[in-house]
């Protein structure tokens, strides 16, 4: 816990009604050494903040009379945006809780707590201890996936993400291809009560539609074709988790009802089976897709965005957090380095010129193929499709001669492939591998273009951000 020191003692203004509450916050935070100010009532607080107290943090009651924790919260906010607030509340009121937090209070305590857990805020809200000291936080969240950041807004993000880990609602996270989706994802995981339970991911838009029912909710013997054994699905696995549903704008509506009834009524059935099996997961769901056009074109049902809907962090572009590149530039390096056996470049000022003037469509993913195309060639070049390699820089993922062919059908069909898988990895180069774009570009779905990358293996040289 940090301390203040004996010269500047940090202050604290505890804003209770319940006088006994203030005289154990008090009597706790004096003896660790703060100065501490307290407040009955909302009304209190805000004349006082407003006479020139600027604590170093607020401990506010969220149930008061008269003007309550939310109410001094959102006026506080307006008095001074930078006063950090942390809620005393009931677990419970799930609701109250995130309202807070989109409010912006920087965390929150249960009632009852103890000194561990006050402890443990002070840690989070007055220090943070993966920040270093231009800023920077570069946090290991387990196999190979890291968060890097030094912008504020993703500080905020990273904090609102621990802060509504702790609420056991659905998240939605919003953002362009390649943002890192999947690592907020996996922050949340890490952050949340269900920390020791299983993390799974699942890909809505990379399984096909007739499957991906199975692959969610299992099946039994004999519920199809080739269904010999029973298999559970990933609800079932996942019990006492998180599963992530990335891109879940790609689901159809059918199968859409069908996870509205697990997530409002945590129970479903094998495919083939008759009798229900009750699960307890957390869902966080990822897309990219416009909301609410989706939502007017039916693709996206309303009630379902509701109910994934329990808290929404949005994820800006790269271009639109720059202060991020220079912190993302030395850690991709340094861990694609390590991951390629290759010898790390160093990051000249030039490059990082270079990286910090282009607009990164592809965001980090973009950012991360662009240093291993570096690293494969052991010099930098400008970024851009402009700069990607060549067909004869790297193996390509389909050409005639991978198979020599016998007769003139199979010659055309390993023509049309090889053409076709050229095709394909022009577009993406044209579109710095956004996924999407391209398949507008080649005028087949974004399903049929996931198909076609597995199929002429160009999903080998596309690689998932750290």
């Amino acid at each position: 816990m940090p301390s203040p020191t004996p010269e500047s003692p940090a202050q604290l203004l505890i804003v209770d009604d319940e006088p006994a509450m203030q005289r154990y916050l008090r009597t706790f935070l004096e003896f660790e050494g703060y100065s501490v100010n307290t407040a009955h009532s909302g009304f209190d607080a805000l004349e006082r903040i407003n006479q020139g107290l600027k604590p170093d943090l607020i401990l506010l009651d969220m149930l008061m009379p008269g003007l309550d924790g939310l109410q001094t919260l959102q006026q506080i906010r307006q008095l001074d945006p930078t006063l950090k607030v942390v809620m005393l509340s009931c677990i419970t009121d799930s609701r109250r809780v995130v309202q807070a937090i989109r409010l912006g209070a920087a965390d929150y305590i249960a009632k009852p707590f103890g000194r561990d857990d006050l402890k443990g805020v002070f840690q989070a809200v007055l220090g943070n201890p993966y920040q270093t000291s231009d800023g920077e936080v570069i946090e290991d969240l387990g196999n190979g996936t890291f968060f890097v950041a030094a912008s504020p807004v993703m500080h905020r993000l990273r904090a609102q993400a621990e802060l509504v880990a702790k609420v056991d609602i659905p998240v939605l996270l919003l953002g362009e291809t390649g943002t890192g989706k999947e690592v907020f994802a996996q922050l949340i995981h890490r952050a949340s009560p269900r920390a020791a339970g299983p993390f799974l991911k699942v890909n809505c838009a990379a399984v096909p539609a007739d499957l991906l029912e199975s692959e969610l909710f299992g099946y039994e013997p004999g519920a199809f074709t080739g269904a010999t054994q029973m298999k559970p699905g990933k609800f079932e696995l996942c019990n006492k988790g998180t599963i992530f549903l990335d891109e879940i704008g790609e689901m159809s509506p059918a199968l859409q009802a069908k996870l509205l009834h697990v997530l409002q009524d945590q129970q479903f059935s094998r495919l083939g089976g008759r009798s229900v099996i009750r699960t307890d997961v957390r869902v966080v769901a990822a897309t990219n897709i416009d909301i609410a056009q989706a939502i007017v074109n039916k693709t996206l049902r309303e009630d379902l965005y509701y109910r994934l809907n329990g808290f929404t962090l949005r994820l800006p572009p790269l271009r639109d957090r720059k202060a991020d590149i220079a912190a993302l530039l030395r850690h991709l390096m340094s861990s694609l380095s390590e991951r390629c056996a290759c010898p790390a470049l160093p990051i000249t000022q030039a490059a990082l010129a270079s990286c910090m003037n282009y607009v990164w469509p592809g965001n980090v993913r973009e950012l991360e193929n662009f240093l291993k195309r570096c690293l494969v060639l052991q010099e930098f070049s400008s970024p851009g499709p402009q700069h990607s390699l060549n067909s004869h820089d790297r193996a390509r993922p389909y050409t005639s001669a991978d198979h020599i062919p016998r007769g003139l059908k199979s010659l055309a069909r390993s023509a049309r492939k090889e053409s076709e898988s050229q095709a394909i990895l022009r577009a993406l180069e044209e579109t710095n591998w956004n996924r999407r774009q391209a398949a507008i570009n080649l005028k087949i779905s974004y399903k049929a273009l996931l198909y076609k990358i597995r199929e002429y293996q160009i999903e080998q040289l596309m690689t998932p951000i750290a």
